[in-house]
């Protein structure tokens, strides 16, 4: 019913009308110009203008179906749901036959949240509709909205087998096969629609989604990269081929996707962030920082490139400003273990020792189960020559983390320097147990080379003992 008609000359009817109605003179329009005036109302979001012209079309041509249809769509719109539906009575009572009468009243009671009532509808319209996919899709969005996910993934499928090129329903599919967990389903279920429609981007798109969410980080490049290729435009696609590069340590591919994401849908607060992203993992921390600071004029609660700023001036040794953008970052998100975490570092850099403190406790406090903070914490204490309270950090650490190799080491080289020989050896050969490879940081740990050396006998001895 709805034509692809020229702006200019839908304005040009819609004109002449406007025109009648203000002067309140008579007119007479073809169905095919109310169409177009009503569907321009609509179009621009001016309901009540287009219910005043379904009254004016039906009062010339009281018994056109197309008109009473558009009514009631117009009705609905407005949330006027009883008018609506007396409206497509009139129009079942005029032609009983006509499927877009039941696919309309389904999707009234639908919204309305009757659901029942809406998959009557749709089941009447199926044998009469030609396009039945759409009446398979529209039963799939009702289960679903009933969150009955099994039945909905079945008149998904259904509407999929009849209009392969269906992207709505596929995308909904997707949608309902996630929810459900039924990860390796998709996978097969898109894989077969690939293999009989090579060249459908969402397709493709889905399929690297379902890939990111296991963890399958090369096959969904691939899929991602497929779909791009297919589909230059393909902003979405552009942007998650970025994240997983991104999360595949491709940092540069990552940096190519995000630009291409921003050429074709324009910045973004999470998409400069992104973009900074991968610049501060190659180590242009310069770029890193303008981009963070781009994302956050745009987002000024977006803490995470407010946080991501700091970061950068911390590896360009600016430790006074980056302490102001961890405290800006701490303001919008104060319960963030990490952020305290860094802020004690800058805090010690420009030597606020008090504050490094305080901040270490509150990281520790919020996650006890991120070893990284105990050994940074221990450390500052064990540089300032309390080498017991150091100790007592990594055995409150070890209480959190008790399988912890490098908690191990580290409680080993504090109780090797405090003198503590016993139990530094018991505790290396916890350590050496839970993770070998790992000896190395207490190796580097000590400078001098005579204890190296002894800690090195000590360790070959283990490997040997144990191969």
């Amino acid at each position: 019913m709805a034509k692809n008609y020229k702006k200019k000359t839908e304005n040009k009817i819609v004109k002449l009308f406007e025109e009648h109605v203000r002067n309140k003179t008579s007119f007479l329009f073809e169905i095919e110009q109310f169409e177009e005036i009503i569907n321009f109302y609509s179009v621009h979001n001016e309901l009540k203008k287009a219910l005043s012209a379904c009254q004016a079309a039906e009062y010339q041509f009281p018994y056109s179906i197309d008109i009473l249809i558009l009514k009631a769509q117009t009705l609905s719109g407005l949330d006027q749901d009883e008018e609506a539906l007396t409206t497509l009575e009139l129009a079942e009572n005029l032609q009983p036959n006509e499927p877009e009468i039941f696919m309309l009243r389904g999707s009234i009671y639908s919204i309305i949240g009757e659901f029942d009532k809406a998959i009557e509808e749709y089941e009447k319209a199926i044998d009469l509709a030609d396009y039945k996919d759409e009446v398979y899709h529209h039963l799939g969005l009702v289960y679903q909205d009933m969150e009955n996910y099994e039945k909905a993934i079945e008149y998904l499928k259904k509407s999929i087998s009849i209009n392969i090129r269906n992207e709505n329903a596929l995308y909904d599919l997707a949608y309902c096969l996630d929810v459900t967990d039924r990860k390796e389903e998709s996978i097969t279920f898109y894989t077969k629609f690939i293999d009989e429609d090579p060249y459908s981007s969402l397709a493709w798109y889905n399929l690297g989604i379902l890939y990111v969410k296991m963890s399958q980080l090369k096959n969904a490049i691939k899929a991602f990269d497929y779909a791009v290729v297919i589909d230059d435009d393909f902003a979405s696609a552009h942007f998650n081929l970025g994240n997983a590069y991104l999360q595949n340590e491709q940092y540069q591919e990552a940096l190519n996707s995000f630009v291409r994401t921003m050429d074709i849908e324009g910045p973004g607060a999470e998409l400069y962030y992104l973009i900074a992203t991968a610049y501060q993992h190659i180590e242009e921390f310069e770029l890193g920082l303008k981009y963070h600071q781009k994302s956050s004029k745009l987002d000024s609660l977006y803490h995470e490139p407010i946080f991501g700023a700091g970061i950068c001036l911390g590896k360009l040794d600016r430790w006074y400003e980056a302490v102001h953008f961890f405290n800006k970052a701490l303001k919008i998100n104060t319960e963030n273990a990490l952020y305290w975490r860094f802020m004690a570092e800058a805090d010690y850099k420009v030597g606020n020792l008090v504050s490094s403190l305080d901040a270490y406790e509150e990281s520790a406090m919020l996650n006890p189960m991120d070893y990284q903070t105990w050994i940074d914490w221990s450390f500052l204490v064990y540089e300032q020559g309390d080498i017991s309270k150091a100790i007592r950090l990594i055995e409150r650490g070890l209480e959190e983390l008790p399988e912890t190799a490098e908690l191990q080491y580290r409680i080993t080289a504090y109780f090797l320097a405090n003198g503590m020989h016993k139990d530094g050896l018991k505790s290396l050969e916890n350590a050496l147990v839970l993770d070998f490879e790992k000896h190395i940081e207490l190796l580097e740990f000590f400078d001098d080379i005579k204890m190296q050396k002894a800690l090195f006998k000590i360790i070959e001895k283990h490997r040997k003992e144990n191969l």
